[in-house]
């Protein structure tokens, strides 16, 4: 790929024609012959280093403004020039994939892995980008361990999917986060089919406001004609309002195109009958996922699916088969209590999760939780007052304390506790999880709540291992204290 093909205003600038070795916005991967694009983060403007990239062998920068460099192309949002070019340099490897993506707050990681999940059952080879792991249709999941975003820069992003379809991929799910959405991550794409699955408080620390969160989520639903939106809180209600007509709703608790009834849960299997008033026909579902919010993620995937073209009958069988996400929900000891791990990190995910493990709880429920560091600090007396409502026994402990205090944000949680709560603040997670499986009794719950698939801690720039269910099984064999 030439210069001239990514970037014709080249031509017309009259910069030295060229091979293309790499679209970046990293100045550490400047090289001879690549595109750097001047982005302007929160810590550092990429305009500072425009000049030291040409030196450098850049065959072009992408500038918002006039810098009076040699070989400079002005656009108005060099984010979207960078997703724009980075797509051009892998020939726009997304017009060869059929492309799912699933936003929300909660709910994003089991939907996608649910729609992979049945699109492999039905023989299409699909890859999977999101939280829980990325697999670029070779086989191979790959974790995010080291802090890769749920929806990467758009140069590792692209690159992807041109590894998908090297690798003969026919689909890609994804999870579609906020913050890509609102630094366009992903260029305007036409995706098969985007789904909604719900917007609670989070990520405020970045957008400011509900309202600026809302917007950016909102943005997915012009890359598509397939919107699948759950109507099961007040921002999909405003959404499907938004596209009235032109849209796909669907619901856990009330009248919608495709809707639940006559549910039926135990704490291994979820049954129930799908309603799909578009072809005035019910199906009997079974998952091995439990919860109504699980409900809500698999009503999501069926309809995401189903407006794919899909066949709705073929998809629920595939669904049958599915033991879930890694994290989610996940039984790790099941003896005199059971030990369940979740990646609930928000006041609405403890909330669904707790009340779904509450009604199959015959003892008492210990919820074991913390908050992140460096991310929206309102919501964290928020998640207490969510895990009072559901637990008998509340552990407050460090999740990934990252650059703060982790006794300060234990302290931020607890101020959400109110009246006979019985809470413990232990901020060692090890000795927590320890003190957790002392207090447990014959038919108790423990909840380890807010790591799920995660391996490691973030504690300031370090991300240092740390397996929950290897730490358990440690504990329970006598290994440590």
């Amino acid at each position: 790929m030439t210069l001239y093909d990514i970037l014709p205003l080249a031509k017309d600038k009259g910069i030295e024609n060229c091979i293309i070795s790499l679209v970046t916005d990293n100045t550490e991967n400047v090289c001879k012959d690549c595109i750097f694009v001047c982005i302007k983060g929160a810590h550092f403007d990429g305009h500072t280093a425009a000049e030291e990239c040409i030196n450098k062998g850049a065959a072009a920068v992408v500038v918002d403004h006039d810098m009076g460099l040699s070989r400079q192309i002005i656009t108005s949002d060099t984010r979207l020039a960078l997703a724009r070019l980075s797509s051009m340099f892998y020939n726009d490897p997304t017009q060869k994939l059929q492309l799912f993506g699933v936003t929300g707050t909660n709910g994003k990681t089991t939907t996608a892995h649910l729609i992979k999940h049945i699109l492999t059952a039905l023989n299409k080879k699909c890859g999977i980008i999101g939280t829980a792991g990325n697999d670029l249709c070779d086989g191979r999941v790959t974790s995010s361990v080291h802090g890769t975003p749920t929806t990467p820069a758009s140069p590792v992003l692209y690159s992807w999917f041109d590894t998908m379809v090297k690798n003969n991929g026919d689909c890609c799910v994804m999870e579609v986060s906020s913050q890509a959405l609102a630094q366009h991550r992903i260029k305007d794409e036409h995706f098969t089919a985007a789904g909604f699955t719900n917007l609670t408080q989070d990520h405020l620390d970045y957008h400011g406001s509900m309202e600026n969160y809302f917007l950016a989520k909102a943005g997915l639903f012009e890359m598509t004609d397939n919107r699948v939106i759950s109507i099961d809180d007040e921002y999909g209600i405003r959404l499907a309002e938004m596209y009235k007509g032109r849209c796909l709703t669907v619901s856990v608790n009330k009248k919608a195109d495709i809707y639940a009834r006559f549910i039926r849960m135990t704490a291994a299997k979820t049954e129930f009958i799908l309603m799909c008033d578009r072809d005035e026909t019910a199906y009997k579902v079974s998952s091995y996922l439990t919860g109504l919010y699980n409900i809500q993620n698999i009503l999501v995937a069926l309809g995401m699916l189903y407006t794919a073209g899909y066949d709705l009958k073929e998809c629920i069988s595939a669904l049958a088969s599915c033991k879930g996400v890694e994290g989610r929900m996940n039984v790790i000891y099941n003896g005199d209590f059971t030990v369940i791990i979740d990646y609930a990190h928000t006041d609405d995910a403890l909330s669904k999760v707790l009340g779904a493990i509450n009604d199959v709880t015959p003892g008492r429920l210990i919820c074991l939780f913390g908050a992140a560091g460096d991310r929206d600090s309102k919501k964290r007396p928020l998640m207490a007052r969510a895990v009072q409502k559901y637990a008998d026994i509340a552990i407050v402990t460090s999740d990934n304390p990252a650059h703060e205090n982790p006794e300060d944000i234990i302290n931020e949680v607890c101020t959400g506790f109110t009246g006979a709560m019985r809470y413990e603040k232990i901020t060692d997670r090890r000795k927590a999880i320890s003190y957790a499986l002392k207090i447990a009794g014959k038919g108790d719950v423990i909840a380890l709540c807010g790591k799920g698939h995660e391996k490691y801690q973030i504690i300031n720039d370090e991300y240092i291992p740390f397996c929950e269910e290897d730490i358990v099984n440690s504990i329970l064999s006598g290994k440590e204290n």
